[in-house]
């Protein structure tokens, strides 16, 4: 076995081991290779690792575990419109297009929009659009979505993209204080209102409103 394949086995039993289970997200996650939304240099050799690694701006791109978990949750369909708050890299949006039939992710950095879309033209990855904005106000000219997912930790389940949400759709998003372990909560949009479902204790930067300065 190479060393290559050695580490996409180690990569998906840490991920099962997590509680990653849904064959989809499974076989998406194997044929996106983290390494590609990770700047060269001495974190690209931790790219298999479960672990937050840093990327420009401040940010960083989730580990890998919880990226899972967040997509499992989400249950992503084949026809389903989604959206993204906080496309980091890009590592996440491309995931989703491999379950989605289109993917929409919005970031406050431009900086890390022009490596994103840079990042899915390299890898041909046309199903999904990558736009600079304030993420915690959605998309309303795209609206409504059949998926939302936040990348960043609000206080509450912001109201704009709750507003964004069919349905019948889902959101998921991490909830808390910056400064605090935040629970991540999925967010079920039904014809009575809203259910709610704690899912785990998670860390994210903190969903902050307006655009970065750089």
């Amino acid at each position: 076995m190479t060393d290559s394949a050695e580490r996409k086995m180690q990569f998906l039993f840490a991920l099962r081991s997590k509680g990653v289970t849904d064959a989809r997200v499974l076989t998406a996650m194997e044929t996106t290779d983290r390494r590609d939304f990770i700047p060269g240099g001495v974190f690209a050799t931790r790219a298999y690792e479960d672990m937050p690694l840093p990327i420009a701006c401040g940010q960083t791109i989730s580990q890998p575990s919880v990226v899972g978990l967040m997509t499992q949750a989400l249950n992503p369909q084949p026809r389903d419109k989604v959206l993204e708050v906080g496309t980091g890299s890009g590592y996440q949006a491309a995931i989703l297009t491999r379950l989605a039939r289109r993917v929409y992710t919005v970031e406050r950095h431009r900086r890390l929009v022009t490596e994103a879309r840079a990042n899915f033209q390299r890898l041909d990855l046309t199903n999904v659009t990558v736009m600079l904005g304030d993420g915690s106000h959605g998309l309303p000219e795209q609206a409504p979505f059949d998926r939302i997912i936040v990348t960043a930790a609000a206080e509450d389940p912001p109201g704009p993209l709750l507003a964004q949400l069919r349905q019948g759709g889902i959101m998921v998003v991490p909830v808390g204080q910056s400064d605090t372990v935040q629970r991540l909560i999925k967010v079920t949009r039904s014809p009575h209102g809203f259910e709610y479902d704690e899912l785990r204790p998670v860390r994210f930067v903190p969903l902050v409103e307006g655009l970065g300065k750089d």
